[in-house]
C-alpha cells in the first residue's frame, strides 16, 4: 500500500518544502499538465544520478530540462529563429525542443546523457512553474519506474517509487510532451505527444521527416536515443498488451474507444482530448485488473491520436 506520509500538499508549504528537498540534492515527484515528473536539480549531477538510480533508467536516454521562460532556456541552449517562433507559440505548455547546448550551460553532463543538444521545456502548471523558479532549472522524466506506465495522479506515484510527491489531483493532459529537434535546416518530430504536429506545422512548416502512418518516431529519425521517451518498449504494464482489438479474447482487459465499449473506455464519444487523458489512468486500472492480458480498441492516428498509439505501440512493444 502507497504510503501516504510522503504526500505533500499543493500548497504555498507544500511547494516550500519540495523547493528545500530540491536545493538540498534531493528528488520530489511534481505534478505537471502532462504527467507527475521525477525532479532535481539539473545542475547537479549527484541529484541527477538520482533520478536515474530511482527509475532504473538506462544512462543512455537523455532528460528533460524545465525552465521558466524563453530568458532561462538560453541560458542553457543556443535557440535559432525557429526555436524562438516555436516557444513564443507553444510556451508555457506541452512542447519539448532539442536544441544545441551551450558549451557552458550549468547541467551536469547526466542530463544530455553525453550528446551535444537538450531537451527543454517550459511547464504551464503553476507548481512546477513554481519550483523552477525558486531552484533554477530542473530535469524531470515521468515519475515511474523506467519502462512502466506513466503517472497521471499522486498514487500512482506513491505505488512505484519511494519519494515525496506533490499531489494536485490528475494531469490535465495525461499524455507527455511533444518532443522536436530544431536545426538550422528546419525541424524533426522526436516524440509525438499533448501538442499535435499539425499544430506545430502550421507555425514551423512542413517537418523535415514526415511519419509514415504507424510508423515510430525513432525510426523516422535514424539516429538512436537523442531525446527521452524513444525507447522501444517504453509506458510498458505488466502484462501483455493486444493492439487493434475490436473485441475482448478470455482473459484481456479490454479498453474501449468511440463505438468499442470495452471494460472501459478511453472515450465513450471518441473525443481524441478525453482519451489522451485517459489513457496512463486506464492503463493503470487494467494492470491492477488481475487478468491475464490486456487488449485496446482502434484509435485514429490524427491530431492527438498519433501520440495515444505511439505510447499504446510501446507499450505493447517486445520486452527487452
Amino acid at each position: 500500500m502507497a504510503d501516504k506520509s510522503r504526500i505533500l500538499l499543493s500548497d504555498a508549504a507544500g511547494i516550500a518544502a519540495a523547493a528545500d528537498v530540491l536545493r538540498a540534492g534531493g528528488l520530489v515527484a511534481v505534478p505537471t499538465e502532462t504527467v507527475y515528473g521525477l525532479a532535481a536539480r539539473a545542475d547537479d549531477g549527484a541529484a541527477v544520478a538520482g533520478i536515474y538510480a530511482a527509475k532504473g533508467r538506462p544512462s543512455f536516454n537523455p532528460l528533460i530540462v524545465h525552465v521558466a521562460d524563453i530568458a532561462q532556456a538560453e541560458t542553457l541552449a543556443l535557440l535559432s529563429p525557429l526555436a524562438h517562433r516555436l516557444a513564443a507559440e507553444f510556451w508555457p505548455g506541452p512542447l519539448t525542443l532539442v536544441l544545441p547546448r551551450r558549451p557552458d550551460a550549468p547541467v551536469a553532463l547526466l542530463v544530455t546523457a553525453g550528446l551535444d543538444t537538450i531537451a527543454l521545456r517550459c511547464p504551464a502548471h503553476a507548481i512546477m512553474q513554481a519550483l523552477v523558479r525558486s531552484v533554477g532549472p530542473l530535469a524531470a522524466p515521468s515519475a515511474n519506474a523506467s519502462g512502466r506506465i506513466s503517472p497521471t495522479r499522486a498514487s500512482h506515484v506513491l505505488a512505484s517509487l519511494d519519494v515525496p510527491v506533490i499531489d494536485a489531483g490528475p494531469s490535465a493532459a495525461g499524455v507527455e510532451s511533444t518532443i522536436v529537434a530544431v536545426t538550422e535546416g528546419g525541424w524533426r518530430l522526436l516524440r509525438p505527444g499533448a501538442v499535435a504536429v499539425e499544430a506545430i506545422a502550421a507555425v514551423a512548416g512542413h517537418p523535415l521527416t514526415p511519419l509514415a502512418v504507424g510508423e515510430s518516431p525513432s525510426l523516422a529519425v535514424g539516429e538512436g536515443i537523442v531525446a527521452p521517451g524513444m525507447l522501444a518498449s517504453h509506458y510498458a504494464p505488466q502484462q501483455p498488451v493486444r493492439l487493434e482489438a475490436v473485441t475482448a479474447q478470455p482473459g484481456e482487459f479490454h479498453i474501449g474507444f468511440g463505438p468499442v465499449a470495452g471494460d472501459a473506455s478511453l472515450s465513450a464519444n471518441g473525443d481524441l482530448t478525453e482519451a489522451a487523458a485517459q489513457l496512463f489512468d486506464l492503463l493503470h486500472v487494467a494492470q491492477a485488473s488481475g487478468r491475464a492480458a490486456i487488449a485496446v480498441a482502434p484509435v485514429p492516428r490524427h491530431g492527438l491520436g498519433l501520440a495515444i498509439n505511439d505510447r499504446l505501440a510501446r507499450a505493447a512493444a517486445p520486452r527487452g
